[in-house]
């Protein structure tokens, strides 16, 4: 097994991401992407995954019960060639079977959809040990903002067009739990752990923006 700098701790969150191999898009349709949403909610359980769950629309799944979950799941973002998560973990080696459970699905459903073999996500993921609340908030905000770039090319070099194009487009993406913490009600929000929906749903969108901006151009992940 690799080893991590801060081994995983039952109750601490970690920031958790992978990318593809090669850094090849591993998220092709919005159909891949809404198989891993799926997945994010099925797999977050003691029980064994079931195909057969995976026969109902994303929406209809998060209705499902799945047994305990392994960790909570406290943010979320998908790009077309990576993913992050924030991950408490609640019982013992529960982030890496969740982890393990998730990419192996995962992997398997691409691979069949896409008639291609062998790993399609690094070994092992990444990680990274979210020690206090002040930088809880720091992470989630990088991790819904990993789409601004794509919406303004200056995300990055700290120039914004359009404040407000950018919060319309992020609070649409489906793919993130940013429309979950500022108040949009959805099915998906099961995705998230309960503590954490009733902690931070309605947080004000343009200050969690505004402190994105400035802490993401300081902060540098290996994606």
């Amino acid at each position: 097994m690799a080893y991590r700098r801060v081994p995983f701790q039952v109750d601490e969150w970690f920031h958790c991401y992978n990318r593809g191999i090669d850094k090849r898009t591993v998220f092709e349709s919005e159909d891949d992407s809404e198989r891993f949403l799926q997945l994010l909610y099925l797999a977050n359980s003691e029980e064994k995954l079931h195909l057969a769950d995976i026969s109902l629309t994303t929406d209809e799944i998060m209705w499902h019960e799945r047994g305990a979950p392994l960790v909570s799941v406290g943010a979320y973002c998908l790009m077309p060639n990576h993913f992050h998560l924030m991950l408490k973990e609640i019982r013992e080696n529960g982030i890496t079977q969740f982890m393990r459970k998730l990419g192996t699905a995962y992997t398997m459903y691409f691979n069949l959809r896409h008639e291609r073999t062998g790993n399609l996500f690094l070994k092992p993921f990444r990680s990274r040990h979210v020690d206090s609340d002040r930088y809880f908030q720091h992470v989630v905000n990088y991790i819904h903002c990993n789409p601004a770039e794509r919406i303004d090319a200056g995300w990055k070099e700290g120039r914004i067009n359009s404040m407000n194009r950018l919060e319309r487009e992020l609070r649409a993406y489906r793919y993130s739990s940013f429309p979950d913490y500022v108040g949009n009600r959805r099915p998906i929000s099961a995705i998230l752990s309960d503590d954490v929906r009733e902690t931070y749903r309605h947080v004000p969108a343009r200050k969690m923006l505004k402190e994105a901006h400035a802490y993401y151009r300081d902060l540098t992940f290996a994606l």
